[in-house]
């Protein structure tokens, strides 16, 4: 069974169709990677995936469970969307860090926030931090932020809030990881430390979703590619495919501004 299943996802802002009936699946540990041209779309599949925009149509299922049926006309309390949520970590192109948190802060909060909503927070609060403060340091060494954690957003490069950024989207334990062009702010040499980072949860078995520019890292760590253009899913498949042999014109000259390496 796919870990995710997304069917004749729709999206409309107004009179300007965002996404036309995307559907893609993705196994346990497989890697996608989605390119495209500003304004194709890509951003906005992950805002549907994680709740942050409503499509208009088409469904999104997680391990066999639907999490989203447009036709289903019931209204989703804010709980239930965040824990529908729970299924996806995003990891935003510009970290959207807390200014006055540290490192550790940050990515222990969400975690600090959502048990708060449990019966028992009173009487497991103390229990709850110090899991929270564990784990989060667990996750900041991993990240190579072992000598940062009280350091806060300014007193950090762009590379190191970004892996700040993704050890907060890990720390909720989330099925599927999701990139919007984490590098697109961050010189080469920061744009290298992420790449690193993410090329270590591949290997992990880490479930990913990136939408990226990076073409020859999308060629290489990839399951799988979908080029997008106006919304839709123009061309998909095995990266070198995709990426050396297209077959749609529009996806040869989108890829013509790259180096393939």
């Amino acid at each position: 069974m796919s870990i995710l299943e997304v069917e004749h996802i729709q999206k409309s802002f107004g009179h300007t169709q965002v996404l036309r009936d995307i559907s893609f699946s993705l196994e346990q540990g497989q890697v996608l990677s989605v390119i495209g041209s500003s304004g194709s779309g890509k951003t906005t599949l992950l805002r549907c995936l994680n709740f942050l925009e409503t499509p208009d149509g088409g469904t999104i299922c997680v391990r066999g469970e639907t999490i989203f049926d447009a036709s289903d006309s019931a209204r989703l309390t804010d709980t239930e969307i965040r824990r529908r949520r729970l299924h996806f970590g995003l990891v935003f192109q510009s970290f959207n860090l807390f200014p006055q948190y540290t490192a550790l802060g940050n990515v222990i909060l969400a975690k600090e926030l959502l048990a708060k909503e449990e019966p028992d927070y009173r009487a497991r609060k103390a229990q709850i931090h110090r899991e929270a403060e564990e784990q989060g340091r667990e996750l900041l060494t991993q990240m190579g932020l072992a000598d940062r954690m009280d350091n806060y957003p300014h007193q950090l490069s762009g590379g190191q809030c970004q892996r700040v950024a993704i050890a907060r989207a890990l720390a909720l334990q989330p099925d599927i990881l999701c990139f919007d062009e984490p590098t697109s702010a961050l010189d080469p040499e920061l744009t290298g430390e992420v790449l690193r980072v993410i090329r270590e949860l591949a290997d992990h078995n880490t479930t990913m979703i990136i939408v990226t520019h990076e073409m020859a890292f999308a060629r290489d760590v990839a399951s799988q590619v979908i080029f997008m253009d106006d919304g839709r899913i123009l061309e998909a498949g095995d990266p070198r495919q995709v990426l050396e042999h297209p077959r749609e014109e529009r996806t040869r000259q989108f890829l013509s501004r790259f180096s393939q390496g």
